[in-house]
């Protein structure tokens, strides 16, 4: 048997019976999941790969719709039919196979046609949390009448958050959260507002195999009367176990104070996809749950947010104050002095993609003229470009993504600041975006053609940022060195759309929305700095950092069978191209950089065939051409042909590219 050999926590050696097996590595992907799904008053099945049946863990639920419905909690350890709802103080409910019928090896399944759970036309928000030692862990106990008794977990370290309830008769939602790592909160109550109190050094209440639910918090009616019974669900804080290493955080729960104007920056090492919230220092101060999947966004409107509020039944409504960042999550006029406790979770996927029609999808659509769900296989979809082929609808070649917020487009043949249009009015589907009947992204009877990306390691990310006006380096979490960046200001007018190549000099750039040939000694755009799998350089130019002004940055790598950035020497006759791929590409992006030309674009969706290939050109408003023959299929990558122009095969020319398989 051959040596095998992988690295970090995925690594193992073997050979012949002595054979070791491999450390398994974890990944959030696998333990949790925000998804989003329509009732249908029969039944149904919610596939979000979480391996509950197996792995054991708790749906919670809730309709974004309607108001006066629970928030319910279902788990393995009491099973399927059994409810909780953190909005009540009621006993658990011994239900029928309405509600949530099925714990899965993918997730589970609904049925009844409850407002609560499934009814007709409604929408619904699911959060799943597996079992899993360093983020999640669900206990069940009997009481016996004693004090200081001591309730034994397998989350594998020290909990950052506890909430228990009494199952068998009425009882609060009684939390410990944490604060510090040498302070907790006591007094709060996941079903009401209230006030907490702080307990220091808490270590004969809290450790990494037990803790004791009433020594601070209640009577032992709340969390050890005789014969009745009780819940617990645990999250772990910065326990690592996660990614290839092992070492990587998946969630963290923490507090923070805010400054005299209630703003705070709270660095948690991660961007996140989920945000538990509760003013502790208060009465009547409500909890507050946002996640991306819904819309929690980097939005410089900062009131689109959607938030839940666990302690009652209330619909789903919007509120500003709390935006994710590539590192944590910012506060802006939020409980000035006051402390605030949080459960933050790390946004996912951390696996880096092997099939790129799960990152990446080109549509080729008629618009309708009303309200639809444009469909693609990228679960979820962040980035879609849309634009109109003839351009008798619009010229606008549109970027919307769900970092910047829904409602935003930028246009990548203008220097514009992005646009506020209600064209696109959601990313929170699970397999697409919502779009109205307006003329930008779906005018009756208007051909168009979509792009729909999912940020991935290696693959593709986003990063909003504020400029500074000074030299510096921003976070990413590409996981990779970024190969091409693209750079865009959102709040001003100003030059454009700033182009990074790893195929040319740190201190050189491209313009996306102009033909320009290489700008060489811009040494103010990058700081002559080339990026790393952690960070990235900007200077001082106005177009990345000036002062106040706010950007998006979006970077693409070379993925190994998904995506390839390159560059080759044009040699006016045919050529491959290998991107290393098995099947060709569906999209290739060319821009020569030897001299001006325009930045051309193929896609699969509208045809890139052994015959002619419909092309846009992303820096003007021309309407596509399809009588060209330019590029063809190629299993390694794509061909350029012998007839095409300079702008993409002059002899001894050089270009860059993007292709995706």
């Amino acid at each position: 048997m051959p040596l095998v050999q992988t690295r970090g926590a995925a690594s193992a050696q073997g050979f012949g019976e002595f054979a070791q097996a491999a450390t398994v590595a974890n990944y959030i992907e696998e333990v949790f999941s925000t998804y989003l799904y329509t009732g249908n008053s029969t039944s149904q099945t919610i596939t979000n790969n979480i391996d509950l049946s197996t792995k054991g863990g708790l749906v919670w639920f809730k309709n974004r719709t309607a108001g006066s419905t629970g928030q319910m909690w279902y788990d393995t350890a009491r099973g399927a039919y059994n409810y909780l709802q953190s909005n009540s103080t009621g006993a658990q409910t011994n239900g029928s196979p309405d509600g949530l019928s099925a714990f899965t090896t993918s997730g589970f399944s609904v049925s009844g046609a409850s407002d609560y759970w499934n009814l007709s036309a409604n929408n619904y928000v699911s959060w799943t949390f597996r079992k899993q030692p360093k983020f999640f862990d669900i206990v069940t106990w009997t009481g016996n009448g004693a004090s200081d008794r001591q309730i034994s977990h397998n989350l594998g370290s020290k909990p950052g958050f506890i909430v228990y309830k009494c199952t068998s008769t009425t009882g609060d939602w009684n939390a410990i959260a944490r604060i510090t790592n040498n302070s907790y909160s006591f007094g709060l109550k996941l079903n009401a507002t209230n006030a907490q109190y702080v307990a220091t050094n808490p270590s004969s209440t809290i450790s990494t195999t037990w803790f004791v639910p009433e020594y601070f918090n209640g009577s032992i009616s709340d969390s050890n009367a005789n014969g009745e019974t009780y819940v617990a669900y645990l999250f772990a804080h910065d326990a690592g176990g996660f990614g290839l290493t092992g070492t990587d955080n998946v969630i963290s729960c923490g507090s923070y104070v805010g400054d005299g104007s209630g703003n705070a920056v709270v660095n948690l090492g991660y961007e996140p996809q989920f945000l538990l919230v509760k003013l502790a220092e208060t009465f009547a101060e409500e909890w507050r749950i946002f996640d991306t999947m819904r819309g929690w966004d980097n939005s410089t409107s900062q009131g689109s947010a959607k938030q839940l509020v666990p302690n009652t039944s209330a619909a789903e409504t919007t509120r500003g104050g709390w935006k994710p960042t590539a590192t944590g999550f910012e506060v802006t006029s939020q409980s000035s002095g006051l402390q605030v406790i949080y459960i933050a979770i790390r946004r996912g996927p951390m696996k880096v993609p092997t099939d790129a029609t799960k990152v990446f999808a080109p549509i080729a659509r008629t618009g309708t003229g009303l309200t639809a769900t444009v469909t693609s296989t990228v679960t979820p979809t962040d980035l879609m470009f849309s634009t109109n082929t003839d351009r008798v609808a619009s010229s606008i070649n549109s970027f919307w993504d769900r970092l910047r917020g829904a409602s935003f487009y930028l246009n990548s043949n203008s220097t514009s600041a992005e646009v506020s249009n209600p064209s696109i009015n959601g990313f929170d589907v699970q397999n697409g975006v919502k779009m109205t009947g307006n003329l930008p992204t779906n005018g009756n009877g208007y051909p168009y053609v979509n792009y729909s990306f999912g940020r991935a390691p290696s693959f593709f990310d986003e990063v909003c940022y504020t400029g500074s006006g000074v030299n510096r380096t921003l976070s990413h979490n590409l996981q990779a060195v970024p190969e091409l960046m693209i750079v865009k200001c959102r709040s001003n007018v100003i030059d454009g759309w700033m182009i990074y190549s790893a195929t040319l000099p740190a201190s050189s750039k491209m313009i996306l929305n102009r033909d320009y040939a290489e700008l060489a000694g811009e040494t103010t755009t990058w700081n002559s700095t080339r990026p790393t799998a952690s960070v990235f350089s900007v200077g001082t130019e106005a177009n990345v950092n000036n002062s106040g002004y706010t950007y998006v940055a979006y970077l693409f790598a070379t993925c190994a069978g998904v995506s390839k950035v390159g560059s080759y020497t044009g040699t006016g006759t045919t050529q491959t191209i290998n991107c290393g791929f098995t099947a060709g590409s569906r999209f290739v992006l060319i821009k020569r950089t030897d001299s001006t030309g325009d930045w051309y674009v193929w896609d699969s969706a509208r045809g890139i065939v052994a015959g002619n290939d419909p092309y846009l050109l992303l820096n003007t408003t021309d309407a596509e051409v399809t009588g060209t023959d330019y590029i063809d299929t190629a299993a390694t990558g794509f061909e350029i042909s012998s007839t095409a122009p300079a702008a993409i095969n002059a002899s001894a020319g050089t270009f860059i590219f993007l292709a995706i398989a």
